[in-house]
């Protein structure tokens, strides 16, 4: 009976929760969660076992793609920021998208994130690289225990909706579902498509594992390289960068000292030449009418506060 108890409660984010509210310490690391962490990356491993084919390789680009537009359209530019505006039903669905990416729910992503621009680079930024250094930044923050905390106060006009809260507090069931779907489809595809050289055990290494962790660092990277190296266009309070390997990386995400320079653009390439592929994605969202309103930076405010030689900084 225990056992079914723990297990129940790895996937209720409500019994941490209030097990870590009390936590001062943002470093005690919690390591039952870590241990999953390492695995799945352990688990990329047995790509020498499971093999190659091209289905399985298409597979892993589609959802490494789909789940960082997720991460960086709806996460971030939409739940963090409110960037532009779209329906109830919409709101769900990317929320149920978004929570795929293994990077908790919307409530707790959005929370911490506007922690972040409330406090960018000093001591009380959970992931400044600066602050508390770069591996730290890059995958050291979540996996503690005060961080899986959700400040509510942050998201109080997300905590309304409780389809929200519900796929906040059981975002593992997100990623969860996905893993088994795509050994099924594998399994399947084994048995009536052979030719396609494919199993359940290929797709989810593939599909998942590899698509996952590479998804993880890319993402990563924002917190802890765009905020070391690159070009520094704007006056900021931190030390945001703009790094154009990262925004390739990103869809977008890697312009990110303009982002702290206007948060509320859903475009954070400020001009042409800035590839922003999470903006463009959100453009032809907007045509479809799934999505609407969406902010962009007026000019005044996008040739405001720049730094006159705008050289190259390196740390």
């Amino acid at each position: 009976m225990k056992f079914f108890k723990r297990f129940f409660n790895f996937f209720d984010n409500s019994f941490l929760e209030k097990k870590y509210a009390s936590l001062y310490s943002n470093k005690e690391i919690d390591w039952i969660r870590v241990v999953p962490f390492i695995l799945l990356h352990v688990s990329c491993l047995f790509v020498f076992v499971v093999g190659f084919s091209s289905f399985a390789l298409v597979l892993t680009f589609i959802l490494f793609a789909t789940r960082m537009f997720a991460i960086t359209g709806f996460y971030h530019r939409y739940f963090s920021h409110k960037t532009y505006r779209t329906s109830r039903v919409a709101q769900c669905v990317f929320a149920i998208i978004g929570a795929t990416a293994v990077q908790r729910g919307p409530l707790w992503w959005a929370a911490h994130h506007r922690g972040h621009h409330m406090h960018s680079d000093t001591s009380n930024d959970k992931h400044s690289p600066n602050m508390h250094g770069f591996f730290w930044s890059h995958m050291g923050w979540f996996l503690s225990k005060a961080n899986f905390v959700t400040n509510t106060h942050f998201v109080r006009e997300l905590i309304k909706f409780p389809e929200l809260r519900i796929i906040d507090r059981f975002d593992l069931l997100m990623p969860a579902t996905l893993l088994f779907s795509l050994f099924f489809l594998g399994q399947w595809m084994d048995q009536y498509y052979p030719e396609f050289h494919t199993n359940g055990y290929q797709l989810v290494i593939w599909g998942f594992s590899i698509s996952t962790v590479i998804l993880y660092h890319a993402t990563f990277l924002v917190n802890s390289v765009a905020h070391q190296w690159g070009k520094k266009r704007y006056h900021t309070k931190d030390a945001s960068r703009n790094n154009f390997i990262v925004a390739l990386i990103t869809f977008g995400e890697g312009w990110h000292n303009n982002h702290h320079h206007f948060p509320g653009s859903a475009r954070q390439g400020f001009y042409w030449w800035e590839i922003d592929l999470t903006y463009y994605g959100l453009k032809v969202l907007s045509m479809l009418g799934i999505i609407w309103d969406i902010r962009t930076v007026s000019p005044a405010i996008r040739e405001s506060k720049k730094i006159a030689s705008q050289i190259q900084i390196y740390k």
